[in-house]
Formats: C-alpha cells, structure tokens, sequence
C-alpha cells in the first residue's frame, strides 16, 4: 500500500513531539500503557450494554515483552481495538483523541476512567523509536489492520492477520549514541521501574517477564533449595491504597507505602486520609514523618505531593499542593479532574489545584488540632519538629487567613509550668487582673528565666511565655493579641502593671543624664528601671525593632543593618549604682568607670555583641587594683 503522509501540520506537531513537548524521554512507556488501559476501559464499558463481549472485568491486561536481538519492545492488550478509519483518525492525525471523543459520549461515568485526551502520547514512542507498528483488530470486526510509521516521512496501513480482539504497539528502538543509551530500555528491571514508577496503579494487570524466586524440585522442608526462573507475573499494583477505605487497610499497610514514598525506615507520625465527591473529586492519603528529614532546613529539600491523574502519575512532587509551611508533609493526591497539558507532564489551568490544596490544607489544621488534643505528648514530638514550620505559616505570605487555626496549635514555654503550653491554656490560667500575655525572646529557655526582667513577674506570680525560636517573635506580633489579651515582651517597653508603673521613683535626673552622657550614641538613654529586682541593670530597646530581630537579620544581607535602640535601665537601689552616684560627687572618672562596667553587663545579659571586649576586661581589670 501506498505511504500515507501526516498533514503538514501533524508534521510539525511530530517534530515538536520527539524534540520538545516531553521532559524525559522515560515517558513513552507511561503513555503508551496510558493508551492500552484506556482501549481496555472502553471495551469494559462496552460489556455493560452487550453480553456478546463475553469478558468480565478480571480477563482484562496488558502485556509487555522485549525481543532484544531484534530491540523491540511490545505493549499488548486485549481492549476494543481500532478499524482503518479509527487508525486513519487516531494514528494519521496527531492530537485527534479517539479517548476523548468516546470520554464525551459516554458521559459522567465510573466505569469510564479514561486518561488520553489529546491524542499526542503514542507518539512520544519516537523519542526512543525510529519505528512504530501497530496491529489492531477491532471488536465486532473480522479483519485486523497493521500501522506502519518511522516518523515524519508518514505512515503505512494495511490489512493483516491477529487471531484476538487488542492492540499490540511494537516499538523499535533507537541505535545507541554516545548521548543517549536507548538499549537500556530493553532491559527487563528498567522497564519494570518504569512502571513501578508510572502506572503501577492502573486498575488493569500489566504482565511482564520477570525472575521469579522458585524452590526447585529436589527442594524439602529440611533442605530447601531455590533457583531463579523467569516466568510471566503481574508487576503492577493495581489498586492503590488512596483507593481502599481506612477501614479496609492496615496501620502496617501504611507503614510500609510511607516507607517505599518518602524512602523513610521510622513509622510515620500521622497518617491523613482525604475522599472528595463534587465539582472536583479526588483521593489523597499524606503522611506526617516522625522525624525531621536531615535536610529538611535546606535548599535541597523539595516539598510536594505525588500527583496521580486516574492512577497515572503525573508529578512527582507537587508543590503546589501545600503552602511552604506544610512542607513536612509527605503523600499523594489523585483526581480524575485535572486539566493536564498536552504532555501530561504539567496542568494546563491550576483551578482545580488551587481548590484541592485549599482544602487539603485545611484537613491537615484539622487533623493537628485533633491529634493535639488526643495525644499531647505525640503531639509535643511532633512540635519539637515542626513547631518552627507551623510559626511561618503565620508570618508568611497569606498567614493573616489561616492565623486563627494555627494560632491555636502554637506551644510555647511556660515560665510557671516548666513545660510547653498552648496559647489558650496560658488564658485560661490567667488571673482576671493581668491585662497582658507576657513573653521574653532568647536563645534558650533557661537563658530566658535568668534574664533581671523577669524577676517582678516572678514576684507577682504572673506566666511568662519563653521564646526560643528565631520567628517566635515575628509570631506573636503578627497575631498581636489573643483572647482579647495583647502580647507583651517584659524586655521591651512597659509590662502595663498598675502597681509598678504608679510607683513613685525618684527619676535621679541628674545621674541618668550622667550615665547618658558618659556612653554618648552607644545608648539612645538612661532611665530608672520599674522592673528590676535584685540586679543592677538591664538593656530594654523601647519602641520598634527588639534584640531578637536584631539578631536575626544579621543572618540576611540587608540594605542597613536593622539595630534596636538600647535604653540602658538602672536599678538605683542597687549597691553599684548607689556607688557609681557616690562616686559622681568624689571621683568622676571612676563614676565613669561604673557607667561603662554597667553598660557592659547589660549587653552580656541581653545576649547583645560588646563593643569592645578588650576595653571591658581592662575595665575589670583596673577595678580590681
């Protein structure tokens, strides 16, 4: 018969096909498979409504097998098949989808799971092939036909001879180059990956020639003996467990899918189980890792769920299925609703992702907020890993819509419980007279409760939240208050105590203006101090910019380096300040000598940088002559 040649266009689209449109030339084996499922599906739905098709659901599959002298590589299945119009259409005309037209007629039906539906996957067979021959019969129909086609220089159609109802897709590949090694895909593991990694769930058995452990005859219960054969096996999996019930499937179930998803030996903390029917359908089950990945602060980790398309994988990882803050999550999502691209690598409109994630976010606030209050001490763990994370979520971009539910799965010391608390159980604890929740920001919790500021809450017994993560006080800013209870830090500003700050303090006017005078622009100003205690001085940085954001930024290239303005507080109480007024009046270089030892002892308590180390100890130094 004479060649048939592509329209000009389809020419093109070819070209495009081999050289741009798929990212992995790995691809061809899922498309192909793609199609064989969806001749299958159709036959399926066919035998609904004619009992003349004489197979039930379980005769379905599709086979793979390799010829490597000849390097071919043949997808058979025994689904409806093709006449010569529906080879002329589908196979002559690139980006004509005899799945999509059927998907349309057969309308809304869960019998019909049809993946292909622009007609362009066969052809990404010739990124691997110079050679592609399909034998097709048709049900219903007596004659088989062969399609014949080594790329763009058109195709042949002929008559032919096949006993069964199917497709059979023979691919030959590629001569290998010094780029690309097209043999390896002759290679039985290889092709097995790939379906492990690509259609291991398409509901039909994929069959392939496998080596398969065997006890050999001579083999007895006191001497068993084995041997590997090879011998034809189903290698998919077929249905996934995203599919099943909870009900119907195993903790130990779980455990080992997590293990084989996130390549993770521990148990998984949590497990989540989502099944949507709507405008959009779709199934996930998510994980949440026991321990933090070790990379899980870097720029290598990837975030993301695996992405399923009617059991097919899409994407590996989907970041677009989860804000940043949830990026600890491990799982899958599969929807037969997706708009994919034409490569069905990609999605084509990202309506239908934005509504998923939406919703799966929510699911997993709600699955925390449950677990928090049925396991506290699991859910304490899971904190110490990801507490961090759940903080960004607040101060990140679109935190102001999600801050009430995170807010109340934030855990913070407990100056008074000694011990992680929440947010709503520091309320509820609070005496009616506390105006503010008070907090104090540093390096560590024990640090915190050294700190001279904390002594006057101490006194009058009020909770102090210890902050010791480095966003912990962006996280409390951006949510301001809780429980109609403004945040308040004890290091910076007034504490709102009635009692404290109507005390009548001689404010020592003169001396203040001394110590401001002796530091000059090291400190914006001295004043009196209404919160110290047993301790001579502390730094407070007012208004605007705190210590802890000062130190944070340090790890950021900024255009001016962010710096908190230093009061320094005196407790004029104090035997050493007492002796530095004294000194004033006698010997005011040595009074001098006080003011900056002060200074100096203040930044060592706010965990601030000195502004001259060597300068400090030789102040030490001469007051010790």
């Amino acid at each position: 018969m004479a060649k048939k040649q592509f329209k000009a266009e389809s020419k093109r689209l070819l070209d495009l096909m081999i050289n741009s449109i798929y990212t992995h030339k790995e691809i061809f084996l899922r498309e192909i498979i793609s199609n064989a499922s969806d001749a299958i599906d159709k036959l399926c739905y066919l035998s609904l409504t004619d009992d003349k098709v004489g197979m039930n659901r379980g005769d379905f599959f599709i086979e793979i097998s390799v010829d490597k002298d000849k390097r071919t590589i043949t997808v058979s299945d025994n689904g409806i098949g093709m006449d010569r119009d529906e080879l002329e259409n589908n196979l002559g005309v690139i980006a004509a989808s005899g799945s999509y037209k059927f998907r349309q007629e057969a309308g809304e039906s869960e019998d019909v799971d049809i993946i292909g539906q622009f007609g362009v996957g066969f052809y990404s067979a010739f990124m691997v092939a110079d050679e592609i021959t399909v034998v097709t019969k048709k049900y219903g129909v007596e004659q088989a036909y062969r399609w014949h086609s080594a790329g763009v220089d058109g195709y042949t159609v002929t008559e032919c001879e096949k006993d069964a109802v199917g497709t059979d897709v023979v691919m030959h590949l590629k001569d290998d180059t010094e780029d690309e090694k097209y043999g390896e895909y002759l290679d039985n593991y290889k092709l097995y990956s790939l379906v492990k990694k690509y259609s291991d769930y398409i509901r039909y058995p994929i069959r392939m020639l496998t080596s398969v452990q065997k006890q050999t005859e001579d083999s007895t219960d006191e001497d068993p003996k084995f041997e590997m054969v090879e011998e034809v096996a189903t290698i998919n999996s077929m249905v996934p467990l995203w599919q099943r019930k909870r009900s119907e499937v195993t903790d130990d179930e779980y455990a080992k899918f997590y293990s084989e998803l996130a390549r993770d030996f521990d148990k998984p903390q949590r497990i989540i189980t989502v099944s949507v029917e709507g405008s959009i359908t779709y199934k996930a089950l998510m994980f949440v890792p026991s321990k933090k990945p070790f990379n899980y602060q870097t720029e290598d980790y990837e975030k993301g769920l695996q992405l399923y398309s009617a059991g097919v994988m899409i994407m590996d990882k989907c970041d677009a299925l989860l804000p940043d803050y949830l990026r600890f999550v491990r799982g899958v999502v599969d929807s037969p609703d997706l708009s994919l691209n034409i490569s069905r690598e990609l999605l084509q409109h990202d309506r239908q992702l934005k509504v998923i994630a939406k919703n799966l976010e929510k699911k997993i606030l709600a699955d925390l907020a449950k677990f928090m209050k049925d396991d506290r001490e699991g859910y304490e763990k899971f904190f110490a890993n990801y507490g961090r994370s759940l903080g960004y979520g607040v101060v990140s971009e679109g935190g102001e819509a999600r801050k009430d539910e995170l807010k109340e799965l934030l855990m913070f010391y407990s100056s008074t419980e000694k011990k992680l608390t929440s947010l709503r159980e520091y309320a509820d604890r609070m005496p009616e007279s506390q105006k503010c929740i008070y907090y104090a920001s540093g390096e560590s919790a024990a640090q915190i409760d050294a700190l001279p500021q904390t002594e006057l809450l101490k006194d009058k017994n009020y909770e102090v939240l210890y902050l010791t993560g480095e966003a912990d006080e962006f996280v409390l800013q951006t949510l301001q208050s809780y429980a109609d209870k403004p945040f308040r830090s004890i290091i910076d500003g007034d504490l709102d105590l009635d009692d404290a700050e109507n005390e009548v303090l001689d404010e020592k006017e003169d001396l203040m203006k001394f110590v401001k005078e002796t530091l000059g622009d090291r400190i914006k100003d001295a004043k009196v101090s209404r919160r110290l205690k047993t301790h001579p001085a502390c730094m407070s940085a007012g208004t605007g910019f705190s210590f802890e954001m000062e130190k944070y930024f340090k790890n950021f290239q900024m255009p001016e380096p962010v710096k908190a303005d230093r009061i320094l507080e005196l407790n004029t109480k104090h035997p050493a300040v007492m002796a530095m007024e004294t000194a004033l009046l006698t010997d005011r270089s040595k009074a001098e000598l006080y003011a900056k030892i002060l200074y100096n002892q203040a930044l060592l308590i706010a965990g601030l940088p000195l502004d001259n180390p060597s300068e400090y100890t030789d102040m030490i130094a001469e007051l010790m002559k």
